[in-house]
């Protein structure tokens, strides 16, 4: 399996400096990695850095809580799109999710879809999996499948629990075909990795991606 086709090669940690960026996008062209995904003030860097590559760049809105205003991420995708960003890993608003205002969430996902659509971006919708119980997974697989977006993604990194098997299971169980699944989070060893992917996963965000790479020439 050439799972660096898989991997979202990522930094998002808040101390993300220039040589994180250099490091991440220099690795990301030596593997050819999915994508590269930064923090939004690295964007423009990364572009600049992956260009002319098969390497996208995709970043986070809302990051890491979902609770910005849907106007404020409006403009966080806007500038995003300005900056050079490929595909945008969305986070919705887990306390519209917990507070189980549906109608909020169909709001925002209305509104940030067609600008993404417009410009021909690819949008991640994150649902921070480990935090939600089963019905919330399977009403946000029913909502963000009706929406047509393009990936739903477990995790944002910054939850106790990340990408579970059983999440992932139970998302494409309940999601159509049509629309891919990101795992995230605690993926540090390419036996997780596979299974993963095995279990419905066709995109990982790893900051672990060196060594899942690595441990998957010694074991494939």
């Amino acid at each position: 399996m050439n799972i660096a086709a898989y991997i979202d090669h990522t930094v998002l940690k808040p101390t993300t400096t220039q040589a994180d960026i250099v490091k991440l996008c220099t690795e990301a062209l030596e593997n050819n990695f999915a994508a590269v995904c930064v923090p939004p003030l690295f964007v423009k860097m990364s572009k600049k850095m992956v260009a002319n590559s098969t390497v996208k760049v995709a970043t986070v809105i809302g990051f890491p809580f979902g609770y910005s205003a849907i106007e404020a991420k409006v403009a966080e995708i806007i500038l995003a799109i300005i900056d050079g960003a490929d595909e945008l890993d969305v986070v919705v608003n887990i306390s519209a999710i917990k507070n189980n205002d549906w109608q909020f969430l169909a709001n925002e996902i209305n509104t940030l879809m067609p600008i993404i659509r417009k410009q021909q971006k690819v949008i991640k919708i994150i649902i921070e999996s480990g935090i939600l119980t089963n019905a919330e997974i399977i009403k946000c697989c029913d909502l963000y499948g009706a929406a047509g977006v393009d990936f739903l993604k477990t995790s944002t990194g910054y939850a106790e629990v990340g990408a579970t098997l059983a999440a992932v299971v139970l998302i494409r169980k309940h999601l159509t075909n049509s629309i891919k699944i990101k795992a995230s989070g605690g993926i540090k060893s390419y036996t997780f990795a596979k299974q993963l992917i095995d279990a419905g996963a066709d995109r990982l965000g790893c900051s672990s991606s060196l060594q899942i790479v690595e441990e998957s020439k010694k074991l494939d």
